[in-house]
């Protein structure tokens, strides 16, 4: 065995210490459910949302998640651009940076079918791991993202004022 494979070793055996509660949930063992709520548009359910924590209430410089299970079927492109639009809502207007965060969106969110998740989590570090499932899908490293895209249901000017409510376990 060269040493290439010892090190390729080494590391799927290291792959295989981490925690199992990644393995069947994106959630980790550590977050407490701070609320959650129902997203719709008119009278059509899109999704139920689960906001996860270390502590309650929520914090926005602690790691914490947010699960969104699918009511209904989308493409992975709908929901990058729909993202990038609700980030342009928010008030983000660096145009470049949003080109940019669209294309990282366009590669990592998948298609989803009725009862799929989606789970953003945001890490002590400030990036953003996403994952379908439970399974790692993707991975955003720039905490600048982190804070606008977890804001389209958190920051206080969302599109979505009651589930920001709901989320935060407030209503």
């Amino acid at each position: 065995m060269n040493l290439f494979q010892k090190i390729l070793k080494v590391g799927l055996v290291w792959l295989a210490l981490i925690p199992v509660s990644w393995s069947s949930s994106a959630v980790p063992a550590n977050q407490v459910l701070v609320g959650k709520g129902v997203y719709t548009v008119l009278f059509w359910e899109v999704y139920q949302a689960e906001l996860f924590a270390e502590s309650r209430p929520w914090q926005s410089n602690q790691e914490y998640s947010l699960t969104l299970t699918y009511l209904r079927n989308f493409e992975g492109k709908a929901i990058a651009q729909r993202s990038v639009e609700e980030i342009r809502g928010l008030g983000f207007q660096d145009e470049q940076k949003l080109k940019s965060w669209l294309e990282v969106m366009l590669e990592i969110f998948p298609d989803v079918v009725e009862g799929e998740s989606l789970t953003g989590v945001r890490q002590a570090s400030g990036s953003t791991a996403f994952f379908k499932d439970g399974e790692a899908i993707g991975r955003i490293e720039d905490p600048e993202f982190s804070r606008w895209f977890f804001g389209i249901w958190l920051d206080e000017n969302t599109s979505a004022p009651q589930l920001r409510l709901q989320l935060l376990g407030q209503s």
